[in-house]
């Protein structure tokens, strides 16, 4: 019996170190996922003004794919940021206005809540410039013309080479003349370039409204099909034509909608169509958190690896998964894996890298049932590991982590093993009391504190460059005084 028990050790042992090696490959893997998308990233921000048809072609040659492939990688479908179809900044017009009826506490929350939103859409606004590769490294002339989002929108399905060289003679026309114009002071020259500034934003935003895409027949075949899959997922391609207009069906056939079903990244599986609907997308957090709580994990290995997945079996559990990936920007897919009972293949997504995970937890807090504990105790993990390794605390808290870990994944298995672990079952509520997400905040708090001086004193700086009154000074000083009083003195 001791020696089957010492075979069977051995062979933990075994297993133990593989799921190390495993997982180091991954993250591994992982990161060179991460240093190709940067090149790729950096070499269309330099690439030369030209069509984009040109571009798919040079991109394919420099990073050895299909062209096929390429069209993929380079596909640009920005939407528009919306909550319940209502446009951000109305919402925020919307929330200011009833700000204006409220005192106190809930004049404050409102407020919060209003600077959250702003600092969500503005991050919206940044990434959306950053994938339209061709204007993306002429971001703060673009951020300076005070764009919508429509005209970002628009700007993205630009693809002629002519109307992307005047938007671009147009932008550097506006930044040139700002140049100009912060080596001046207040003077009729200056007035005159900052009319000219004007004329140049009028001219920039007057380029993309003139630009037509024209509606083609594939435009109309495509919005038919995203339809017909978000309505019916698992649909057919010959479902999909039998359902076409008279018009569209006489025109196309089975073989032509699938391939124009992938050319708009909708995931295929054994004939089978899938296509999150746009109510989930719109809460696509929301959505995760409870796939997590019913189908997914949220757990550590024992060398404090952060560990996130969903789990799902079957051709439609693949193909949500595949869309659960392209929905979320982020994570690993592992498909078609043998499931233990050796029945239908299991299909995983998972997080392994910080980033991901605290992208994804910490956007589904708010969301979980039954895995929030998991989640919070992540969270500490990941955010411990990036920033603070190096305090006292860091070792015993990250093994006090461990436990309270195993402990929410384990606390209704009756007869589980606690020693093994040395886990005192009865004095678990202490570990959570330890929690150091506050300590964590006044750390990197006093680093915050020093970057609203910073800030403070830039404000008082571009004032100084201009003649103001007493009463424009005073404004000056309200403001300064402000960030003080909200920022500094709060973070301490």
């Amino acid at each position: 019996m001791s020696e089957k028990g010492d075979e069977l050790r051995a062979e933990s042992s075994k297993l133990q170190e593989a799921a190390v090696i495993a997982d180091e490959a991954a993250e591994l893997e992982e990161r060179q996922k991460e240093l190709t998308a940067d090149m790729q990233q950096k070499w269309l921000h330099t690439a030369p003004i030209t069509d984009h048809f040109s571009i798919e072609k040079k991109f394919a040659k420099e990073f050895e794919v299909s062209l096929s492939d390429a069209k993929k990688m380079l596909k640009n479908n920005l939407k528009k940021y919306q909550i319940e179809g209502n446009d951000i900044p109305q919402m925020i017009k919307q929330l200011k206005k009833h700000r204006r009826t409220l005192k106190g506490e809930q004049k404050v929350a409102i407020t919060a809540s209003i600077d959250g939103l702003i600092k969500a859409y503005s991050d919206h606004l940044d990434k959306s410039i950053d994938s339209i590769y061709w204007i993306a490294k002429y971001k703060p002339a673009l951020k300076d013309m005070n764009c919508t989002e429509d005209h970002i929108i628009k700007l993205s399905t630009i693809t002629d080479e002519d109307t992307r060289r005047n938007l671009i003679d147009s932008l550097c026309k506006y930044w040139e003349n700002k140049l100009d114009r912060n080596d001046l002071g207040f003077s009729p020259e200056y007035a005159a370039i900052s009319k000219q500034m004007t004329k140049d934003k009028r001219e920039f935003k007057r380029l993309i409204k003139s630009h037509i895409n024209p509606v083609t027949q594939k435009d109309i075949v495509s919005s038919h099909i995203i339809k017909a899959v978000s309505e019916e997922p698992g649909i057919s391609s010959r479902q999909i034509h039998e359902r076409l207009p008279i018009n569209l069906f006489k025109k196309t056939t089975p073989s032509i909608i699938s391939k124009i079903a992938t050319t708009n990244n909708i995931t295929h599986v054994n004939g089978a169509f899938y296509k999150f609907s746009d109510d989930i997308k719109k809460d696509i957090y929301a959505y995760t958190a409870a796939f997590i709580d019913s189908d997914g994990y949220i757990t550590m290995d024992r060398n404090f690896n952060p560990r996130v997945g969903l789990v799902a079996t079957g051709d439609r559990g693949k193909a949500f998964m595949m869309e659960m990936q392209k929905s979320l920007g982020c994570g690993r897919l592992h498909l078609d894996q043998k499931s233990p009972q050796d029945t239908r293949p299991v299909n995983r997504l998972n997080f392994y890298s910080g980033a991901d995970v605290t992208e994804v937890l910490s956007k589904c807090l708010p969301h979980f049932k039954m895995k929030k504990a998991n989640a919070e105790i992540l969270l500490e993990l990941v955010r411990m590991k990036k920033s603070h390794k190096k305090a006292d605390w860091y070792k015993q808290r990250r093994e006090e982590l461990f436990k309270l870990m195993k402990y929410e994944n384990h606390k209704d298995h009756v007869g589980f093993n606690w020693s093994e672990f040395d886990i005192d079952v009865n004095s678990i509520e202490k570990l959570y009391g330890n929690n150091k997400m506050n300590e964590m905040d006044r750390i990197e708090g006093i680093i915050k504190s020093s970057e609203v001086d910073e800030a403070i004193d830039d404000l008082e700086e571009i004032a100084e460059e201009h003649e103001l009154s007493e009463d424009e000074w005073s404004s000056v000083d309200d403001a300064s005084d402000y960030l003080f009083e909200h920022k500094v003195m709060e973070d301490k």
